[in-house]
């Protein structure tokens, strides 16, 4: 009878040997398989969020180069403004000089306002550009900086 268990015992340790390494392969299968899924799924979002980068690179470089037209804009308007003003303080009646500083004041501020529309056209292009750009990434929420759109120049 002992003989008879030995040899039980030893045949159901043999399986169990022969089945081990099968186990384990099954196992180191599913992980690595597991294991790109992950890695794939983490490339996708660093994909993502690299593309809603592109899109805020964009628009940053579209709100630079209207922000830089919009100070060339008022800059002009001084710059005006102070001629007209310099030449009508020339003038040798007071009819004259008030007229001209009128009308050098009328210019300054239509060349003011017509900068600041140009400057918020341009931002709200840019801004929309980039939020659709950045919808299209599909990223994931919060990969978005707009919260932080309201602390941007208005334009004056």
């Amino acid at each position: 009878m002992l003989t008879k268990t030995i040899l039980a015992t030893g045949a159901a340790a043999g399986i169990l040997m022969l089945a081990t390494p099968l186990a384990f392969a099954q196992t180191t299968q599913t992980t690595t398989t597991g294991t790109t899924a992950a890695t794939t799924a983490t490339a996708n979002v660093a994909v993502k969020i690299a593309c809603v980068g592109t899109a805020v690179n964009a628009r940053e470089a579209a709100l630079g180069t209207a922000i830089t037209a919009h100070a060339s804009a008022e800059s002009a308007a001084y710059a005006a403004r102070a001629t007209a003003l310099s030449a009508a303080y020339k003038e040798a009646t007071l009819k004259e000089a008030n007229t001209k500083t009128k009308t050098a004041w009328s210019a300054f501020n239509a060349s003011m306002k017509s900068a600041q529309k140009a400057w918020k056209t341009a931002q709200k292009a840019a801004w929309a550009t980039y939020r659709t750009a950045a919808v299209a990434c599909k990223a994931p929420v919060g990969t978005s900086d707009s919260n932080n759109s309201d602390s941007e120049i208005s334009g004056r």
